[in-house]
């Protein structure tokens, strides 16, 4: 029988505690220790139960418990000054400055297939969306006007439990929206927002749902609406579920979809930051209501788009992109590609390394490159893998030119940062830690500390973690019907004060979470050892389809089941923020050992070291460029070599990793000759503090994508949209001309005085002759390009300097000329190239190029 009405029943909050509600429905209270006990306070045993969500919390707490509560003068202090103190965090209305932005309009919209924000909001799988939850609330804390775009799955990533046999399950809860912290977003008319768009010939909607994240808004697209089909309601069923029809649907609904939903609630956003390829649409959709709009052609439209768009790269492997096959494609974007001008021929190769190979299939970071004119990968080390792995979309640059730069990650301190650690550095350090997270100054005073106060914050936080494990573990074995005395034995599982070592990854074959199962004799003799104990603990999960993970993970987890290792292995099951949390700030080593150099960037060794926890990690990802030679912040496996026999790499990092587990580090953590505390080891957790804190933060990455991407791309976008659009017109027009004449280019007759030998500090002069065919030549950039040459007779470290017109041009030829000091000894090489430029267009990167003859 169906009822006739349908209404909530929620408990009744008294008037003086009506801020809970208020402080409720903002993710603000992540990283406000004081305001999440607020909540907790309530009832500690109710709060882990909703899984950290207050607004489900609220809801469930015993109207008489608010009747004491109110009647307790100090628990309504708390709040009421919670509440005044989230009011002056929201009212500090102070943006970064933005010239030529609409005062109500943020300047950038944020777009990402899943995101991290809090436990509470389980719309993330891993490292891509924590990284994106952090990014909201850096640019909160910092105040840039940025708006972000995603998808709110009913069932979320899945939750992970293990069979008898440890083999990986899923379960897919089912989330009540409206007992969560978010509210339905509304048109500037004041109705519910609701996008409509087509996925191939059929109509899909979706609702907008509003999450807050401090200063920021999130904006979460729904498809379960009743008058979408079974299927299309299913889009944002899961996270990463279901086929490759599947996933472009979901893509569809993120990038086609989220632009459109901006349009719905009344947002115009000159930048778009695409987080991952899974974005890229975004792009394409901005291309066709540039020209829907503006009445501009596919190439100005195109241009305009460009120029206000960010591309962030996360994936270091060619098969971790996402690719579509031409009949999938056909089928979804036949009558888009007609809708902006394209055959699809034409269309299909936006997204083709190569764009005359008809049988590559689509690929979405191809897209996301060639639809931004500022791209990143996201360490250093990435930066230089992604030049090299998309290094075809730009053939006839080298490889170190191609036009994808680095942002390093960061991670959002106030969120990872241990209450014990927090309060130790709110003593020492002052509030400055929290406010001006990547200022040198704000982090000098951790040298300072005294090593026996660092030294108990952190003992501390290793106790809270082994009683996290002993609960965890459990609760693990009571699902699989364990018998009493197995529960009762798990009470004393691990010991609080031996030394305690992480690792918490996905379950991906080149992050080899088994490395350190290979050689069972050493690790008996580590674990063996009672004067010296040491205890691993695991977590992680394999990708619901990835069978070859799920394989590793109950190879692994069998045999910390071992009688000779159960007392000092753990694998905890269900790895999510919580899981991470307690392993990064309670372990005394974060152990990655990826095979070099396919970690992107590695934030969960971020994390534990703003914890005091020491690394001990490949150089791979962020470690490649944080680590020392001296290991004064934490030890390398390895010198960074690359290994194209990976058996042999396994072998020789495998034997590393021992060596320096066995003379180093179990040595170094149990010196205690000068008393009971490490003083060796608490020296390495202070200098690692002092030195990488203010670089590996989320505030100096935002402010990196604020001041180097995002700031130049409004200026450009503001640039050629001025007067009508006419330089974006014009350059459509300039860039066809460009290309039309490009062949005819050459550079010849290249003469100076660089054969043979010359001295240090000697100038080398160089002359070239151009032939424009008819390109003016402040359309022309000419530049020696030099360097040292390898054995592979390939420039490297190149310099590159401008060379000048001399003289008058005759019959098309300009002759050009520069000088550069000769910078050292070695084996030189120079060429000379020639590029187009345009003063529009900040980021020259449409892959024209010409070399000398």
């Amino acid at each position: 029988m169906q009822p006739l009405r349908v209404f909530k029943i929620v408990p009744k909050i008294p008037p003086v505690l009506s801020a809970l509600h208020e402080l409720a429905y903002n993710y603000w209270f992540v990283w406000q220790q004081s305001v999440t006990e607020v909540f907790s306070d309530i009832d500690p045993a109710l709060w882990e139960k909703s899984y950290h969500n207050p607004v489900w919390f609220l809801n469930h707490v015993p109207q008489a418990r608010f009747t004491e509560l109110a009647a307790d003068d100090a628990y309504v202090t708390r709040v009421q000054l919670a509440k005044t103190i989230l009011a002056e965090y929201l009212e500090q209305e102070t943006l970064r400055q933005v010239e030529g932005k609409a005062e109500d309009q943020p300047a950038v919209a944020y777009f990402s297939l899943e995101f991290g924000v809090g436990l509470g909001l389980p719309i993330y799988s891993g490292g891509l969306g924590i990284l994106a939850g952090d990014h909201l609330k850096s640019a909160s804390d910092v105040n840039i006007p940025l708006v972000a775009m995603g998808l709110l799955y009913r069932n979320g990533y899945f939750r992970q439990y293990m069979t008898p046999d440890s083999w990986q399950q899923e379960s897919y809860p089912e989330y009540d929206f409206e007992q969560m912290p978010m509210q339905r977003a509304k048109t500037p008319s004041g109705e519910n927002a609701v996008v409509r768009l087509s996925i191939g010939d059929r109509p899909l909607a979706a609702q907008i749902w509003t999450v807050k994240v401090g200063r920021i808004k999130l904006y979460l697209l729904d498809t379960s609406l009743a008058e979408n089909p079974d299927d299309f309601q299913g889009i944002t069923a899961r996270l990463y579920g279901g086929n490759d029809e599947m996933r472009i649907w979901q893509e569809i609904l993120l990038g086609i979809g989220g632009v459109k939903a901006l349009e719905v609630l009344g947002l115009e956003p000159r930048v778009i930051h695409m987080n991952e390829g899974h974005s890229a649409f975004a792009g394409l959709e901005r291309v066709r209501s540039f020209m829907k709009n503006h009445s501009l052609n596919f190439e100005a439209a195109a241009e305009l788009s460009a120029a206000g768009s960010v591309f962030t790269t996360h994936t270091p492997v060619p098969a971790g992109n996402d690719r579509f096959n031409q009949d999938l494609m056909y089928k979804y974007f036949a009558s888009y590609a007609q809708s902006i001008g394209l055959a699809f021929k034409v269309f299909m190769a936006l997204g083709r390394e190569d764009p005359h190979n008809d049988a590559e299939p689509f690929c979405m970071t191809v897209l996301a490159l060639r639809l931004s004119r500022f791209n990143n990968g996201v360490s250093k080390l990435h930066g230089r893998v992604s030049r090299k792995m998309w290094h075809k979309i730009w053939n006839h640059f080298p490889a170190n030119d191609v036009p994808i730069g680095s942002i390093t990650n960061g991670v959002h301190v106030p969120t990872w940062v241990a209450p014990s650690m927090a309060r130790l550095y709110d003593h020492f350090l002052g509030g400055k830690w929290r406010e001006e997270q990547a200022n040198p100054q704000s982090w000098s005073g951790v040298l300072h500390i005294p090593d026996a106060e660092i030294w108990r914050a952190h003992e501390r936080q290793r106790a809270i973690l082994v009683d996290f494990i002993r609960t965890r573990m459990k609760r693990q074995a009571a699902a699989r019907g364990s018998r009493a005395s197995e529960l009762e034995y798990l009470d004393n599982l691990f010991d609080p004060n031996a030394l305690t070592i992480g690792f918490a990854r996905r379950f991906a074959t080149y992050k080899r979470a088994s490395m350190l199962l290979q050689d069972k004799e050493a690790l008996r003799r580590i674990i063996g050892n009672s004067s010296r104990p040491v205890q691993f603990v695991f977590a992680g999960k394999a990708h619901p389809h990835d069978d070859g993970g799920k394989q590793l993970m109950k190879e692994i987890i069998n045999t910390f089941h071992q009688p000779e290792f159960r007392n000092s292995m753990v694998f905890l099951e269900d790895y999510d923020m919580e899981v991470a949390y307690h392993m990064i700030s309670g372990c005394d080593v974060w152990l990655n050992n990826p095979r070099r150099p396919l970690e992107a960037c590695g934030t969960s060794g971020m994390k534990a070291m703003f914890n005091g926890v020491i690394q001990f990690s490949t150089l791979d990802g962020w470690w490649d460029e944080a680590w020392k030679p001296d290991n004064s912040l934490g030890w390398a496996i390895g010198k960074g070599e690359e290994y194209e026999d990976v058996a042999y790499q396994d072998k020789v990092e495998l034997q590393t990793l021992y060596s320096i587990l066995e003379k180093d580090i179990v040595p170094e953590f149990y010196d205690r000759q000068r008393g009971p505390v490490p003083t060796s080891w608490v020296a390495r957790m202070k200098h690692a503090l002092a030195e990488l804190a203010p670089v590996f933060n989320s505030n100096r990455m935002v402010l990196e994508y604020f001041n180097s991407a995002y700031i130049p791309a409004f200026r450009s976008s503001l640039a050629l949209s001025e007067n009508n659009f006419a330089p974006a017109r014009e350059i459509s027009s300039w860039r066809m001309d460009i290309m039309t004449k490009w062949s005819g280019l050459q550079v010849g007759n290249v003469q100076g005085n660089q054969s043979g030998q010359i001295f240090v500090g000697d100038t080398v002069r160089v002359a070239a002759d151009v032939f424009t065919n008819g390109i003016a030549l402040d359309h022309l950039k000419v530049e020696i390009y030099m360097g040292r040459v390898g054995q592979d007779e390939h420039i490297s470290h190149r310099i590159t300097v401008p060379m000048l017109p001399e003289g008058e041009a005759r019959d098309g030829k300009q002759t050009y000329v520069g000088e550069m000091p000769a910078p050292d000894t070695g084996r030189y090489g120079l060429s000379i190239r020639v590029m187009p430029v345009h003063p529009l267009l900040p980021n020259q990167n449409f892959g024209l190029i010409r070399w000398a003859n």
